[in-house]
């Protein structure tokens, strides 16, 4: 396994869209362990694959407290949705930023797991806004899109003030 190097916005290779994935084989089972120890070394809830420029639909989330209940989604698909929730999201490709995101309250998701078998889930609460955000990675978009022009030019702004620092 492996630790993978995050991209961060506003890196263009965040805004390609992932393709989906043909088979699901040893490629993918290893892309899949490399992308959980990612997300949880980062520290993190959830992965897409994009966000460490691997532009394949593939998703991995766990929001369990003890980091034990990882879940996979290979070709993601929401084929339901109904309410609206308005919870603060973050980003690991956008550290320490947080800002609400309008999203479906409840989903269900299509998608195939790790070993290529195909289930749905319904989702809530913060599954429901992980899967997603995540899916909104393979789309190319990254949440801080959905913020006010004004928000993500602070936003950008501090991003570059603090890679002046770094450099």
């Amino acid at each position: 396994m492996a630790i993978l190097p995050i991209l961060l916005y506003p890196d263009p290779r965040l805004h390609r869209v992932a393709a989906p994935v043909a088979r699901v084989d040893d490629s993918i089972r290893t892309l899949v362990r490399d992308m959980a120890q990612t997300m949880y070394s980062a520290p993190g809830v959830g992965l897409a694959a994009t966000q460490v420029d691997v532009h394949k639909q593939v998703i991995v989330i766990d929001i369990s407290p003890t980091h034990d209940a990882l879940k996979v989604f290979v070709n993601p698909e929401i084929v339901a949705s109904r309410g609206a929730s308005d919870v603060e999201e973050g980003c690991l490709s956008v550290p320490g930023v947080y800002d609400k995101v309008a999203r479906a309250q409840w989903i269900r998701v299509r998608a195939l797991d790790a070993e290529g078998n195909a289930f749905e889930l319904d989702a809530d609460g913060l599954l429901a806004v992980c899967i997603q955000h995540e899916m909104d990675h393979l789309r190319g978009k990254v949440f801080v899109e959905y913020l006010s022009p004004l928000k993500r030019r602070r936003i950008l702004t501090r991003i570059r003030k603090q890679e002046r620092r770094a450099g």
